[in-house]
């Protein structure tokens, strides 16, 4: 292992959400300027609001049915996605050269089967013997590889199955602070010279309404009226879910030179912390996190992982006030919702598509956020989780990136 930090630049993206798929397509939606709006969905979800996939042609990177039928649509977009960002890397479907790629995944839990739990509340309701009646139907009626299909590092399993990467291989749970913290360690273990090449991120599907009950339970789903993240507040606070897939190839400077390799940016750092919150915590580690302010307010723009409830999100713009006067600030979750794992890793993606390009990112809500002066040479890419976990990456630009 070298003593020596070596950078660590971003040559491969993989993005999928409600706008599309590829980080040339994001970038092109969010060209079309102010007044943008997002793909939202409530049918169905009503009085909820749902970021949903359009539709996907999982062939296209999952080419075996075999393969697609056993996963959830979770592990299907996370495969998806994991897919794409090694073809925008140009990295061959070698299995020799794909063996030397370490893995790094953020994943959640395994999708419920919602029409055994219809039938188990029908059939419970009324009864004499509930715990009896609920044994025997799940006995009866789950299908035995859905408890195996729980299990989180599956996600990383397919990819390897699929993708054909076979390296070293990790898997992070914990919501928000998942995601942050894959980056973290994938983005380490090439600073530090454990890894030449490491494909990291994560997928969340949002069209849930098993996870839809579970948060509003917890009192954390934006209903009724939908309003951008920075808008959110009183009654109409909280979290509109996304289905997002975010995948990064992550380099080291001399991995992607020996095979002519392009970058679209620097991953310059990738912190995070998590403890108590209330009292001013939260906002002091939130702080803590973030790098200094070097030139102009036009050369940063600021990605927000707000998640739209309004004490922490009110926090979080205080601070980025505070420290970045001047700055463009984006919450990305106006446009792509809310994911969780993802949002981290999906944050990233849109900042190194963004500085690759050249492109000031228009606002997401005019009545909030004030427009970009020039195109960035920086981006801070934050996420406040909903519950807990704070981190904030740091995203440079390259020469001669890829458009």
């Amino acid at each position: 292992m070298s003593d020596t930090q070596r950078d660590v630049l971003i040559t491969g993206i993989g993005l999928v959400s409600s706008l599309g798929e590829g980080i040339g397509t994001h970038l092109d939606v969010f060209a079309r300027g102010p007044g943008l709006q997002p793909n939202i969905r409530s049918d169905g979800f009503a009085p909820y609001f749902v970021h949903g996939l359009p539709p996907i042609d999982w062939s296209r990177q999952i080419p075996k049915k075999g393969d697609q039928r056993q996963m959830e649509t979770w592990q299907k977009l996370g495969t998806y996605s994991a897919g794409l960002a090694l073809e925008d890397a140009g990295i061959p479907m070698d299995e020799a050269v794909r063996s030397e790629i370490d893995m790094v995944v953020a994943a959640g839990g395994g999708e419920r089967d919602a029409a055994v739990d219809a039938m188990v509340l029908e059939r419970a309701r009324g009864a004499n013997d509930v715990e009896t009646v609920i044994n025997e139907t799940l006995s009866t009626e789950l299908r035995p590889t859905l408890f195996l299909a729980q299990l989180s590092n599956l996600l990383a399993g397919n990819i390897s199955i699929v993708h054909k990467v076979t390296g070293s291989s990790r898997t992070f749970m914990g919501e928000e602070a998942a995601g942050i913290s894959a980056l973290y360690s994938a983005r380490a273990r090439i600073a530090s010279g454990q890894s030449e090449i490491c494909l990291v991120g994560s997928a969340f599907s949002a069209e849930r309404k098993d996870l839809l009950l579970n948060f509003d339970l917890a009192g954390l789903l934006l209903r009724d009226e939908w309003r951008p993240v920075f808008a959110r507040s009183g009654a109409h606070q909280g979290i509109a879910v996304g289905s997002v897939g975010a995948f990064l190839v992550l380099e080291s400077p001399a991995h992607a030179a020996r095979r002519s390799a392009r970058a679209y940016a620097r991953l310059t750092s990738a912190v995070g912390d998590r403890g108590r919150r209330g009292g001013g915590k939260t906002a002091k580690r939130f702080a803590d996190l973030l790098p200094a302010a070097s030139g102009g307010s036009d050369e940063l723009m600021v990605l927000s992982g707000a998640t739209g409830i309004e004490e922490l999100t009110a926090a979080e713009r205080a601070v980025l006030a505070e420290r970045y006067p001047g700055a463009a600030v984006r919450a990305y979750g106006t446009m792509l919702g809310h994911s969780f794992e993802a949002q981290m890793p999906a944050g990233v993606a849109i900042a190194a598509g963004a500085l690759a390009r050249g492109m000031a990112l228009p606002a997401f809500d005019t009545g909030e956020e004030r427009a970009a002066g020039a195109p960035p040479r920086r981006a801070v890419v934050t996420s406040i989780g909903h519950l807990h976990a704070e981190g904030v990456c740091l995203v440079e630009k390259i020469e001669d990136s890829p458009a």
